[in-house]
């Protein structure tokens, strides 16, 4: 059975990579920082995941296995593993890269041949290739040629679970899109259900990052702003809902200048998002979605990339200034 190491037992490693890791009969084994979270799984082997919207389905992911971060058998593990993902957060993958150096060290001193692919799968313009980065300064740049640094795209929307629920239970929103580097992976495609492998990953990360991760953003500091406690009552209001719209089109007008999409499939993307913040069973605060805005502000992210962009082609950026 092939095996995935997913780093990150969070909302988004539960409820998103690591169940299509797991629904694609990969053996999938959770890493994380959060003891009773790892105990739980390890535990029961198993947890819920509620999908919610038009069409609610409540899903069982199984034979699960979780590691704490720290525990030397992850390094053992990760060394016969198939694939590695991460969702941990941009700022966590230096603590994560020395794990994952170990593991490939120990795998060159076991005479490992097979392929080995690792996805960073956060909310970040090729996060991959910064783990790489941090990998390679612990290697030496001694990288074997059967490991594959392949950057993603990941978008769903999952907000943390009430109070008192099962620690382990997460519910997430039906739509999701997972865009993975073709090029960049090592040995046969991934056979993984709901991975898409693309050609020209840049403009389907920036799509999704400068419009949704844009929109979400400013919908959470307008909301919170304006006194709305969640991202669904946000965007109800129509003031908000009138700017978020200005903004992700203004963002929009800079992807289209600059990767060629049409402008009727952005709008209906941007009316997608819209509808998808609006989701009634999607209870998600606007403190949480609005958190660590001096990371979001800086050069390369979801505000200042896309009004560079936009200025470079000559349009306006007056509602993303206001953002």
């Amino acid at each position: 059975m092939k095996s995935a190491i997913q780093m990150g037992a969070g909302n988004i490693g539960r409820g998103f990579i690591g169940m299509l890791l797991s629904q694609s009969d990969y053996k999938v084994t959770f890493a994380d920082v959060q003891e009773e979270m790892v105990k739980e799984l390890e535990t029961r082997g198993e947890y819920t995941v509620e999908v919610v919207g038009d069409n609610k389905e409540s899903i069982k992911v199984r034979n699960v296995k979780a590691l704490l971060s720290g525990d030397p058998k992850l390094i053992n593990v990760m060394a016969d593993a198939d694939v590695v993902t991460t969702a941990v957060g941009p700022p966590i993958l230096k603590f994560i890269a020395p794990t994952i150096a170990k593991a490939i060290k120990m795998a060159v001193s076991q005479n490992r041949s097979k392929p080995l692919n690792i996805i960073a799968c956060e909310n970040a313009v090729r996060a991959t290739t910064q783990l790489k980065k941090l990998v390679l300064t612990e290697l030496g740049d001694d990288l074997p040629d059967w490991v594959g640094f392949v950057d993603a795209a990941v978008d769903r929307i999952v907000p943390p679970m009430e109070p008192g629920d099962d620690i382990s239970k997460v519910r997430v929103e039906e739509f999701y899109e997972w865009l993975v580097e073709k090029s960049a992976l090592k040995g046969k495609a991934l056979d993984v259900k709901g991975m898409t492998l693309v050609d020209n990953l840049e403009a389907g990360v920036e799509r999704k990052l400068f419009t949704l991760n844009t929109g979400h953003a400013v919908c959470a500091w307008l909301g919170q702003y304006l006194g709305y406690p969640t991202i669904k009552d946000a965007i109800s209001s129509e003031k908000v809902a009138k700017l978020v719209k200005g903004i992700m089109q203004q963002s929009g007008a800079a992807l289209i200048a600059k990767h060629g999409f049409t402008e009727e499939a952005h709008a209906k993307y941007i009316e997608k998002i819209l509808k998808r913040f609006a989701n009634p069973y999607i209870v998600d605060s606007v403190e949480r979605v609005g958190r660590q805005p001096v990371r979001k502000l800086s050069a390369g992210e979801r505000i200042a990339s896309p009004v560079s962009e936009a200025m470079k082609h000559g349009l306006p950026v007056d509602k993303l200034l206001l953002g």
